[in-house]
């Protein structure tokens, strides 16, 4: 059984930072990458950015250079550090894992999401 538990969302100034967290639970999977998507009002969900086990970054262009992805040294919390945060930036952020299952077969997991509000 596999969880993804978010935190960290709020309410913000404009310019401020926020920094989210999703914490991963359960064991004996392999995990693929992980991530973080948004969806803003009236908004299909999107990309924010991703980060794969061996370390490779993808980042969406509206937030690159303004948010970045990390992960702990155990590998079971994600992060996303927001900076110089936008009121466009408002959205539901989720967290996403990918497990590999078998050689053919992945499964995406999904945390329930974060409210970031980010005021003019």
């Amino acid at each position: 059984q596999v969880q993804l538990v978010e935190s960290g969302g709020g309410l913000v100034q404009a310019g401020g930072s926020l920094r989210l967290s999703c914490a991963v639970s359960g064991s004996g999977f392999s995990i693929n990458a992980m991530g973080w998507y948004r969806q803003a009002p009236g908004k299909e969900r999107e990309l924010v950015a991703t980060i794969t086990t061996t370390g490779v970054t993808n980042y969406a262009d509206s937030v690159k250079g303004r948010f970045t992805i990390s992960r702990d040294n155990a590998e079971n919390t994600v992060y996303l550090q927001m900076n110089s945060l936008k009121p466009e930036d408002t959205a539901v952020y989720y967290c996403h894992l990918e497990v590999q299952r078998s050689m053919l077969f992945s499964i995406d997991y999904w945390g329930k999401g974060t409210l970031v509000t980010v005021s003019s």
